[in-house]
């Protein structure tokens, strides 16, 4: 039976899919992290930060249904087939084996499990915990047509619940007023720019034009077929999951500065995390983060290895879904392995590169309409983002690397010529002009086509 719209009912399960799946491992511990790094400039930081983690990310599942895209590739296509390809594959790397899904064990372990083990046994006690974390994503994920109910009715309750604890103990009894807590150098006067930028690492951009797919499945699967009743569903339950995250980014930010008061600032949230729980709640405290980190990250592993799997499936359509799947959670085992500072360490040159490219394809995506997804339009805007966007890489390369004289040369010219790049938006100005070009390219042909017509 087809259905013209979804009710309450599925919208609230398609928005805890959706929520299940984009919150995950750095979700837990970038926010908390911004929160001490803010300090008193948490809200004006939050601000930014939610623009990139959610704002962004509801942006891209709409664009997904607007132009009826199956993923990554179809979004991309436009560019070049040469293009969709290559952008695919370093998406789904980020966010598959080589980053993201990897930090989904090594977050739990760190905050859950690390504190209690010696350095020497540490390389043994993530062996073992990885091992288990990923062979049971790999079950969970084999069976690819429960995904709905698996994270939408079990996994996200429990998780809620979880969290929830928490926030109500550290809101009943604060550990200190956010408003006086001391802020670093970097947020006194670009809050907002670096609260956006931290809110690259949390991935959930990436993540919706990889988790689009199975969220627009998952709709059609509720037998609602028309495309402006697909796009319009998406909006809606787009908005109440991703209304969720911002509501807990709010929540942790504000931990984060506030545990100013009691705790030095951290490495990274992680440890933050862990020692607010311990301070509430004791060894019980412990317990209930690990169970908390291992929950959520465990259900955002299966969406990234569940979308990576689909997407290379369709595209190699030889190598069967499992063989992808068994791939991924193979090879994230592996990286795992290497460690959560050096999985964020080599992250963040490449989502400094990939987030530029992602902002404009979403953004052309949601225009497109406008101009019928002209190629031209697409190419324009994406060739003129991606020069900002590779010297943003250079410049977020690690410290060991980024010495060389070629490179302070060549980010000093950058710095001088590009604007904002010293603030992490050199690739702004760039795609604005790039936009603009391509419209106005778009219009010309468009009337040379109609005075062709015409004569």
């Amino acid at each position: 039976m087809k259905i013209t719209k979804a009710s309450i009912r599925q919208s609230i399960i398609i928005a805890s899919l959706i929520f299940g799946m984009l919150f995950g491992a750095g979700n837990l511990i970038f926010p908390v992290h911004l929160g001490q790094l803010a300090g008193s400039h948490w809200l004006i930081a939050s601000s930014g930060f939610l623009v990139s983690g959610v704002l962004i990310p509801l942006m891209a599942l709409l664009a997904i249904s607007i132009t009826k895209s199956n993923g990554i590739y179809d979004l991309a296509l436009p560019n070049g087939r040469t293009y969709a390809l290559i952008f695919l594959i370093l998406v789904h790397a980020t966010l598959g084996p080589l980053f993201a899904t990897p930090r989904t064990a090594t977050v739990p372990y760190e905050i859950g499990i690390a504190p209690y083990l010696s350095k020497a046994a540490n390389s043994w006690g993530l062996l073992i915990y990885s091992a288990i974390f990923f062979s049971l994503v790999y079950l969970f994920s084999n069976h690819e047509g429960k995904i709905t109910t698996l994270i939408g009715k079990i996994l996200n309750p429990l998780f809620l619940g979880l969290l929830f604890l928490i926030f109500l103990l550290a809101f009943s009894n604060p550990l200190g007023a956010g408003s006086t807590a001391n802020i670093t150098v970097a947020y006194t006067n670009h809050a907002f720019s670096n609260g956006f930028l931290q809110g690259y690492n949390t991935m959930d951009g990436l993540a919706a034009l990889a988790f689009g797919i199975t969220i627009i499945t998952a709709i059609k699967e509720l037998g609602i077929k028309k495309s402006r009743q697909i796009s319009l569903a998406t909006a809606k339950s787009g908005f109440l999951g991703i209304s969720g995250v911002a509501i807990i980014y709010l929540a942790l930010i504000w931990l984060g500065a506030t545990s100013l008061h009691q705790f030095k600032p951290a490495l990274n949230g992680g440890i933050t995390l862990a020692q607010i729980s311990h301070y509430y709640l004791g060894t019980a405290g412990d317990a209930i983060l690990a169970t908390l980190a291992t929950v959520t990250c465990m259900t955002s592993a299966m969406g990234l290895v569940i979308a990576f799997s689909q997407d290379f499936h369709r595209r190699f359509p030889k190598i069967s879904y499992r063989t992808f799947l068994r791939f991924n959670c193979g090879l994230s085992f592996l990286f795992a392995n290497l460690g959560l500072n050096q999985i964020i360490a080599w992250s963040t040159p490449i989502l400094m590169f990939l987030y530029p490219l992602a902002i404009t394809l979403i953004i052309l995506g949601l225009l497109s309409p406008l101009f019928k997804k002209d190629p031209l339009v697409y190419r324009i805007t994406t060739g003129l983002t991606l020069i900002p966007a590779f010297f943003d890489m250079l410049n977020a390369l690690p410290a060991n690397l980024h010495e060389s004289q070629l490179l302070q040369t060549l980010l000093g010219f950058t710095q001088r010529f590009f604007p904002f790049f010293s603030l992490g938006f050199g690739w702004l100005s760039f795609g604005i002009v790039g936009l603009i070009l391509g419209l106005a390219s778009y219009a010309l042909k468009e009337r040379k086509k109609t005075a062709l017509a015409n004569d």
